[in-house]
């Protein structure tokens, strides 16, 4: 049997409470690894709409229906805020002072506000040059102590668990079980809001956690009855960065689309391995693509994501002949466009007019009055 937000036979702790919105753990607590003993760090994450995008339906046809997830509402701006209240609440409740961890952007900003939530300490690494300004900006005025390396993510990476390994510090990065955790309550709120999982699930790829997360959660509630099938899992990655593509690791991944420039992604095997249980498929879409689908989203929808976000719009625009007839499809777009302003201000395609005398004439005729 398919349930909806307003059944009557959802959990206790899973209905809507009448002060709001708590958080995804006190929303999905039955789904989750905490005990009354975890101390829930929580800044009311999740809950993100699910908004219907009819000019991308438009472009495809053949009577679908689109949605993207916009998980770019989140506290801090992009998905991450949902493995870390996960990530920070058991490492809290471990007695743990500090985290770390290595980021594009989103982690760092997501880590640092969470662990500063909790009165904890964090630390990022991020690749020297290559994260965007309005995620280093959050980072730092979180608190957290940003160190940039002269190396990419995937070193950050391989860094960080080292210091995991020997040093008394948290690693907070999606190789911690509890972010996938908090992530897949994603793939929750997608069935509550469609009463069923969709047809196909397009998702951008970097570190490929977060299609494992979502996966994680369709299988969950499609077990327990929550919804009547599973989602066809198509992950797209930049064509620079798409080593789940090629198949082999990517020595120098380069992308515009910052937050999915890795080229060896921790969650490999995982995604491979969702890839083939849902009969879904890894594609390549070119920086050109991405940044057609972005002005696409904001110009068409009103819709302002980041970047890497527009991956899963520019995939499933490429691969449109294929979609099924009537299908359901649900496009994740992870973070918020003000996380990078710059690829804003110098990919638009509409004119900024300055200058102008300050007057009424001068205004109307700039107008075409």
């Amino acid at each position: 049997m398919t349930l909806s937000l307003s059944s009557t036979n959802r959990p206790a702790s899973d209905v809507p409470h009448q002060n709001g919105w708590r958080g995804l753990i006190e929303a999905y607590r039955p789904y989750l690894p905490v005990t009354d003993r975890t101390p829930v760090i929580t800044l009311h994450e999740g809950n993100t709409p699910l908004i219907p995008v009819p000019s991308i339906a438009a472009v495809i046809g053949k009577q679908v229906q689109v949605w993207v997830k916009y998980d770019g509402l989140n506290p801090t701006g992009s998905f991450k805020d949902r493995g870390m209240t996960m990530a920070v609440s058991k490492a809290k409740e471990d007695g743990a002072e500090v985290v770390i961890c290595a980021s594009t952007g989103n982690t760092s900003a997501a880590a640092a506000a969470y662990a500063r939530r909790a009165g904890m300490q964090s630390y990022v690494l991020i690749p020297d040059g290559y994260v965007a300004l309005g995620k280093l900006a959050q980072a730092l005025l979180y608190g957290a102590e940003v160190l940039a390396i002269k190396g990419n993510f995937d070193r950050a990476l391989a860094i960080v668990r080292e210091m995991a390994d020997h040093y008394p510090v948290t690693l907070v990065n999606s190789v911690n079980p509890y972010r996938l955790e908090g992530q897949k309550t994603a793939a929750f709120e997608v069935v509550d809001v469609l009463g069923d999982a969709p047809d196909w699930l397009c998702i951008p790829v970097g570190n490929a956690g977060n299609i494992t997360a979502y996966w994680m959660g369709f299988c969950q509630y499609h077990q327990e009855g929550r919804s009547t099938r599973l989602p066809k899992m198509m992950g797209f990655q930049a064509l620079g960065a798409s080593p789940l593509v090629s198949g082999q690791p990517v020595e120098h991944p380069d992308t515009i689309a910052t937050a999915i420039r890795i080229g060896n992604p921790a969650s490999w095997h995982q995604a491979v391995a969702v890839r083939d249980a849902s009969q879904g498929e890894f594609n390549a879409v070119t920086d050109t693509e991405i940044l057609d689908a972005y002005r696409l989203l904001a110009s068409q929808e009103g819709i302002f994501c980041e970047p890497a976000s527009a991956a899963s719009v520019a995939g499933l625009l490429k691969v449109k002949d294929r979609v099924p007839v009537g299908a359901k499809i649900v496009c994740v777009l992870t973070g918020n466009g003000l996380k990078d302003p710059d690829t804003a201000i110098n990919h638009c395609q509409n004119q900024f007019k300055t200058g102008i005398e300050p007057n009424q004439t001068a205004v109307a005729q700039v107008m075409g009055f």
